[in-house]
C-alpha cells in the first residue's frame, strides 16, 4: 500500500535493546519494519538501536526536531525491568493518540494472547506521529502492517491536508 501525501513522508525506526546496541546479538526486527515501511514509499534513515533507558527520550527528541513524520520505536514495551520505551515516549509526545497502540492490541491478541503485555504508547509530538511497537519481529512486523491503513490519513491530518481517508487496498 503507498500512502498518498503530497510529499513523501519520512521516517525514523528506533529499535531499543539493551543486548542489540551491546553487540550480543543482531537487530532483525527494525530492518523488517523499515523494509514494510520502504515499500509503503516512506523515506528512511538507518535503522537506530539505543539500549534502554533515558537515553531514549533524547533519540526521539532528535528524530522529532529532525522533522520525521512518522517515528517507529520497536522493543521495550513489555513488563520486564528494563523496558521503559512508554515512559521515555511519554515524555517527549505533546498529546497521546491511544486509539492507535489500544487497536494494536486489540488486533494482535487474538492471535498471540500475550500481546495484551505490551505497554506501547503513540502520540504526537510537534509534527511527528510516535507509535511504540514490541520488539519481537514478528509482533513488530504485525503492528506496522496494522498500522499501514490508517498511516496517510493520520499524517495528513498533521500535515493540515485534506484528509486521506483509508482505503481498501
Amino acid at each position: 500500500m503507498t500512502i498518498p501525501l503530497t510529499d513523501i513522508p519520512r521516517a525514523r525506526v528506533i529499535t531499543i535493546s539493551t543486548r542489540a546496541a551491546a553487540g550480543i546479538y543482531v537487530d532483525t526486527a527494525g530492518p523488517a519494519v523499515a523494509e514494510i515501511l520502504l515499500a509503503s514509499g516512506f523515506a528512511l534513515d538507518e535503522v537506530l538501536v539505543v539500549p534502554d533507558g533515558e537515553l531514549i527520550a533524547g533519540v526521539l527528541a532528535d528524530a522529532v526536531a529532525d522533522r520525521r513524520d512518522l517515528i517507529l520505536t520497536v522493543g521495550g514495551t513489555g513488563i520486564a525491568p528494563s523496558d521503559c520505551t512508554p515512559e521515555q515516549t511519554k515524555k517527549v509526545i505533546d498529546r497521546e493518540v491511544p486509539g492507535i497502540a489500544e487497536y494494536v492490541r486489540a488486533q494482535s491478541w487474538v492471535s498471540v494472547p500475550s500481546a495484551v503485555l505490551s505497554r506501547g504508547v503513540s502520540g504526537v509530538s510537534g509534527s511527528s506521529l510516535i507509535v511504540n511497537v514490541p520488539g519481537s519481529k514478528n509482533a513488530a512486523v504485525e503492528s506496522v502492517t496494522l498500522l499501514l491503513p490508517i498511516l496517510g490519513h493520520a499524517l495528513s491530518q498533521l500535515r493540515s491536508e485534506d484528509h486521506v481517508r483509508p482505503t481498501d487496498d
